[in-house]
């Protein structure tokens, strides 16, 4: 049965390094190097034609024969294969690139015959066939199976470790036929899922090498007779079978050196000599509903359902929307191969919408895959069955237990949660640690903290197996309690946390503070918990931007309230967290003013100074958003009292921010100037400023400033810290804030004449405000847009769509920018000939300015009155020019330049027409000269040009 194999081969070497093309192997000095299947490929062309320019497109065609790709994918090979190459390093040189033509391989190239040694095999026992066929493609793997290819010639034993479904068999198989010939067909593949009695392992390998087994223990003849052959043993499936495999593979491996061993379990044989190789998951594209179709294609777990789906029979050419389905699918199972692939075949009976629909539903379980696949795989529920019964009674209890977290976890929250009167903290602790070995908890280190989480797949069986009412009410009770310790403790950390990567740690926790929720308000729940919960929570929720659910779950918790938790703590937390949830989503109401009463009362009551002065900021934005702005000052002069008593510099900080913007919208611009200047001062010893409930009070006192010095005439400066509080609110990480932050540097740009940094800065407030639900302010997004079109020409469209943001805007009691706004339409309806409209417009929204004590906006108004009151067929000169000059006078009153600049541009213009060329050239001159910076803005460049015209 022994026969002499020498097989023939062609080695192609350069510098250090050797190619073995049939065996795809690639050595340097002897050392395999691991290269992806693309980057071998790649080399394999060049090396093909040794000095000859190999196009671009030749190379896309060879190596992604069958697949449409970028030259972005080339590159990044290239790269990769250049890297590991050293091309470039110690002056070696082997490829070249020529721009616009391709790449070429210029190092000398020598091609040999080589001869494997005689190397006794077995020929009838080792035919190819029998290791299973290998799929035609194996989606995802390729640098796993060349890693593990590497890793196997170097170590000899390598154990696959990974959970259920994943894929281990599938990448066994194919390292299999990757070395087939390294090993010169010498392969034996062992199911070890067919056996159920450890006593079979050696005479099952025994007897599928044609060994006469002739006692009850087969392991020394199977030991002599492996002694002196060159074999490839893959064992797999060995979970089941640890205590009989282990031993087994270690002594062969002791005995046999030129022996090696492949295992698939879902825990590793723990023996000496082995290493582990831990099969992640497929990557699934990110939850970003703004990838494209062919972002999603790019990654391996929609690669893999796409190909199966269309296997099946499923007709899928998706758009981008129906692709983020398809993401959507492969995310809800965990990249699992297993699942995806089971997942794919429904595809063409129920359509992908309804596909995903089923999942949601948890009806998976049950659905079949392939006739030929074994009994363990046919289906999820099988899968399930089989890792569960491997496990022992302590850990199956465990695992039903720690299947009440959604998502990920830590330990810490796992020995508080699962612990109870028969599980103590040291039980827990080593259960955990032996389902993370068996691959049914999976681990993900963040920083230096490890995180748990049970698959979806999983934990959605564990709890189909359920544990009793009474347990599963104190597990669910112990959970939600444990949740709000967290918060009450980690809330804090959300202020002080710069960015989204900083508070990233925390993500993790909040879906199973949104679980807890939903358990504790639930007709099974415990409202008394869940009230707690959710003062806790809503903090965080602010601090996230997550305003919907911060209203949901303030208000629940509010209805939950009984009389004993009226006028705490508790209530005040819920009746801020209402209050301004709901002024950001719905706009201005007396709901928000008597919650943010409410809660503001409670915190006087109890002395808290610092709730206080949150509060009283909210007031103070409330009632400047109606357009009241004498009692928004009012609000700010409060909290500037309590903080001329106060060491904080945080309540300091947010007093100067409320008086800042107040005095600049009332006209008083030196006294906003100097409170800004000192926030800055403040900000600027690295003291962040959020106060209540963890959200950023000051994240548009950079754009506040910012209107200030454009206002007081220094555009540059202004320009520029409208740019510095766009990325300062980006940096924080809060995207409703930063929604706020683009819409006020926005009207700066507008200010400054820069249409297209407005109109970009807008469309991305509008982009952040619809996808945190901010009503207002997707309004105000909506008429600024309409705003730029009257000014890019697209008036009568624009005047049209204005109005009808107004009128929304009226509705919510969000009158903000409703001065700026009627402006804009006064001048629209000027431009569409109907002037008489538009001073009715203007006329009102003075009477509306003196009212509301808006007067910054005085100057602007009575210029574009005087304006409008020219274009009429016979103009009142007299009357215009008494609005000019009192916009004059008032401008420089209030020490607003800007504004000067443009009624002294009108006035001046106007004088000309009039004959006075020479005092509309004084007029004009005198303002002009005070401005030192800014020249290339619209107003400045405009009043050159129309000094040029009157000299």
């Amino acid at each position: 049965m022994i026969a002499a194999a020498a097989r023939t081969k062609e080695v192609i070497s350069f510098g250090p390094f050797s190619l073995i093309v049939s065996e795809r192997l690639l050595t340097n000095d002897g050392t395999p190097i691991e290269l992806s299947a693309r980057a071998l490929d790649i080399l394999v062309v060049l090396l093909s034609h040794p000095n000859e320019i190999v196009g671009k497109k030749e190379l896309l065609a060879q190596v992604w024969p069958d697949v449409i790709v970028e030259e972005g994918s080339l590159r990044f090979h290239m790269t990769y294969l250049r890297k590991a190459l050293g091309d470039g390093k110690a002056g070696a040189r082997y490829i070249a690139t020529l721009p616009g033509r391709g790449y070429c391989f210029v190092a000398p190239v020598s091609r040999s015959a080589g001869q494997r040694g005689d190397t006794p095999i077995v020929a009838s026992i080792f035919p190819h066939a029998n290791l299973p066929s290998r799929q035609s493609r194996v989606v995802g793997r390729d640098d796993d199976i060349l890693k593990l290819s590497a890793q196997l010639n170097a170590s000899r034993f390598v154990t696959i470790v990974g959970a259920g479904g994943v894929g281990k068999t599938t990448v066994a198989i194919a390292v299999g036929h990757h070395l087939v010939d390294a090993f010169s067909g010498a392969l034996l593949f062992v199911d070890l899922g067919t056996l159920s009695d450890p006593t079979l392992v050696t005479t099952g390998m025994a007897s599928m090498l044609g060994l006469s087994v002739q006692s009850n223990d087969a392991t020394p003849s199977l030991i002599a007779y492996l002694r002196n052959k060159r074999i490839l043993l893959i064992l797999d499936t060995c979970e089941h079978l640890v205590e009989a495999v282990a031993p087994l593979a270690a002594r062969i491996i002791d005995a046999a050196p030129q022996v090696h061993i492949l295992a698939t379990s879902r825990e590793a044989l723990r023996v000496d000599g082995e290493h582990i190789y831990r099969l992640d998951a497929l990557a699934c594209p990110p939850d970003d509903p703004g990838l494209t179709a062919a972002a999603v294609r790019a990654f391996p777990a929609t690669q893999l359902f796409m190909e199966r789906a269309a296997a099946s029979g499923a007709r899928l050419d998706v758009s981008d929307a129906e692709v983020l389905i398809v993401a959507s699918i492969c995310r809800k199972l965990d990249g699992v191969a297993l699942a995806i692939e089971l997942a794919a075949r429904r595809v063409e009976s129920h359509g992908l919408q309804q596909t995903a629909t089923l999942l949601d539903q948890r009806l998976t379980l049950l659905w079949v895959g392939s006739r030929t696949a074994p009994p363990r795989q046919k289906t999820l529920q099988a899968t399930l069955d089989w890792s569960f019964g491997l496990l022992t009674e302590l850990e199956r209890i465990v695992l039903r237990r720690l299947a009440v977290f959604v998502g990920h976890f830590t330990l810490d929250a796992a020995l508080e949660v699962v612990t109870g009167a028969t599980l103590d903290r040291s039980t827990v602790l080593g259960a955990v640690d032996s389902l993370v070995a068996k691959s049914i908890v999976a681990t993900n280190p963040l920083g230096a903290m490890m995180r748990y989480r049970l698959l979806d797949t999983t934990r959605d069986y564990a709890r189909e197996i359920g544990i009793d009412a009474a347990d599963a009410t104190d597990l669910s009770i112990r959970h939600a309690t444990y949740f709000r310790r967290w918060l009450e403790q980690s809330g804090k950390e959300w202020s002080t946390s710069s960015s989204g990567i900083e508070r990233a740690s925390h993500f993790a926790a909040i879906n199973n503070v949104r679980a807890a929720l939903e358990w504790c308000f639930s007709p099974e729940g415990n409202a008394e918990v869940g009230v707690s919960l959710a003062a806790a929570a809503v903090q965080v929720f602010l601090a996230m931007s997550l305003l919907p659910e911060c209203h949901r779950w303030s208000q629940h918790a509010l209805l939950a309230l009984d009389k004993t938790g009226a006028g705490g703590l508790t209530e005040m937390y819920l009746q801020a967290a209402l209050g301004f949830s709901s002024s950001q989503i719905y706009g201005e109401s007396n709901a928000v003013t008597e919650a943010l009463s409410r809660s503001l009362a409670i915190a006087e009551q109890h002395g808290d100074t610092a709730y206080q002065v949150g509060l009283l900021n909210m007031e103070h934005i409330s009632h400047a958003r109606r357009g009241d702005l004498r009692t928004s000052l009012e609000y700010a002069r409060r909290c500037g009292a309590i903080a001329e008593t106060s060491d904080d510099l945080t309540v300091k900080a947010l007093a100067h921010a409320m008086l800042g913007r107040a005095l600049q919208v009332t006209g008083d611009l030196a006294g906003s100037r100097a409170e800004l200047d000192s926030l800055m001062r403040i900000l600027s010893q690295s003291h962040r400023g959020p106060v209540l409930l963890s959200y950023d009070p000051h994240y548009h006192s950079y754009i506040a400033l910012a209107r200030t010095l454009w206002l007081q005439g220094y555009p540059t400066q202004a320009l520029e810290l409208a740019r510095q509080g766009v990325e300062a609110s980006e940096a924080m990480g809060h995207p409703a804030a930063l929604a706020l932050v683009l819409a006020g540097a926005a009207s700066v740009f507008l200010w400054a004449g820069d249409l297209d940094n407005a109109q970009y800065h807008t469309d991305l407030s509008l982009s952040h405000a619809e996808a945190n639900a901010l009503g207002p302010l997707v309004a105000i997004g909506q008429g600024r847009k309409a705003e730029l079109a009257i000014l890019r020409g697209n008036t009568k469209a624009g005047v049209k769509d204005l109005q009808a943001t107004l009128e929304r805007l009226h509705a919510a009691r969000h009158e903000v920018l409703t001065t700026e706004f009627n402006i804009a339409v006064a001048q629209g309806l000027a431009a569409l000939g109907r002037p008489d409209e538009g001073k009715a417009l203007i006329d009102e929204s003075i009477r509306q300015v003196e009212v509301s004590g808006e007067m910054f906006y005085m100057p602007e108004l009575l210029r574009i009155k005087g304006g409008l009151l020219l274009s009429m067929e016979k103009p009142d000169v007299r009357e215009v020019e008494t609005c000019f000059n009192e916009s004059l006078v008032l401008s420089r009153r209030q020490g607003v330049r800007a504004w000067e600049l443009r009624t002294a541009r009108d006035l001046a213009k106007h004088l000309a027409d009039q004959g006075q060329s020479k005092n509309g050239r004084t007029l004009l001159q005198s303002v002009y000269a005070e401005f030192k910076e800014g020249f290339e803005t619209a107003d400045l460049k405009a009043a050159e040009a129309l000094l040029t015209t009157l000299r």
